[in-house]
């Protein structure tokens, strides 16, 4: 029986965090996002580990800005969205939605997550229990919606709310606090908001960061995957609005929270 991957989360620059996946058996190790190359290198250095494939979600410089340095360093193949070829570093591999390949022996499932950006992807990998989000869904939140629309993002995340609740979400960012104080507004009496945004503020206090997060934390808390719920369209007075509209609504009060 193979051995689960082992996976690190990586803190980088001032609040972003890349993924190392590593196989024991095999020795190889890949990384999701690589928004810089110190930190990066360093971990692996550390560990006495190379870098053999590198994934990309988007093309946001804070997910890609180590990517030539690290493939320099370790000749590892990269991995990135079709759609975003254009902007992305040269891709060894380009993908799109529901394309599957092989990382470190575990099957990779490609979803097309649009919304913060036009050709954001994410990577799911069942055997591991684990998808690799971004700045799609977030810890408590989605990102900002740069290029896409409303119903993109909805949409996208409409996706990633069907995987198994189980699934482990590793997102790009440490802005879970502030996303929990946000939450709460939307649904004060929301208890496992009230008892996560608790425990967000513990970790914190404590240099622990909050991601990963479990899919099943993110459809009882966040409120960006409950737009549909009855209790958060009365709590908003959209009772009769369609999800999509609800969505929007609480992504416009985010952007001016």
């Amino acid at each position: 029986m193979t051995m689960p991957l082992e996976i690190i989360t990586l803190p980088c620059l001032s609040d972003n965090y890349a993924f190392l996946l590593h196989n024991d058996d095999t020795g190889q190790t890949a990384l999701v996002d690589a928004p810089e190359e110190a930190a990066i290198k360093a971990e692996l250095d550390k560990r006495g580990w190379g870098l053999d494939l590198i994934l990309l979600t988007h093309h946001h410089w804070d997910h890609v800005d180590g990517v030539d340095a690290l493939r320099a360093a370790f000749g590892a193949k990269v991995v990135g969205a079709s759609a975003d070829a254009h902007r992305l570093p040269d891709l060894d591999l380009s993908v799109s939605e529901g394309d599957r390949f092989d990382c470190l022996g575990a099957e990779v499932e490609v979803l097309d997550v649009s919304g913060h950006t036009v050709g954001h992807i994410a990577f799911h990998l069942p055997s591991e229990n684990a998808v690799f989000t971004a700045d799609s869904l977030m810890a408590l939140g989605c990102g900002r919606l740069f290029e896409g629309t409303p119903g993109q993002m909805w949409a996208s995340l409409q996706k990633l709310k069907a995987l198994p609740s189980e699934t482990t979400v590793y997102s790009g960012h440490e802005y879970t606090q502030s996303n929990a104080r946000f939450a709460i507004t939307i649904e004060p009496d929301n208890k496992a908001l009230r008892l996560r945004a608790n425990a967000i503020d513990n970790a914190r206090a404590e240099g622990r960061p909050t991601v990963p997060s479990t899919l099943q934390e993110e459809k009882d808390t966040n409120p960006f995957l409950r737009a549909d719920l009855a209790e958060v369209k009365n709590a908003l007075g959209m009772a009769h609005a369609q999800d999509a509209e609800v969505f929007a609504e609480i992504r416009s009060r985010k952007d001016n929270f």
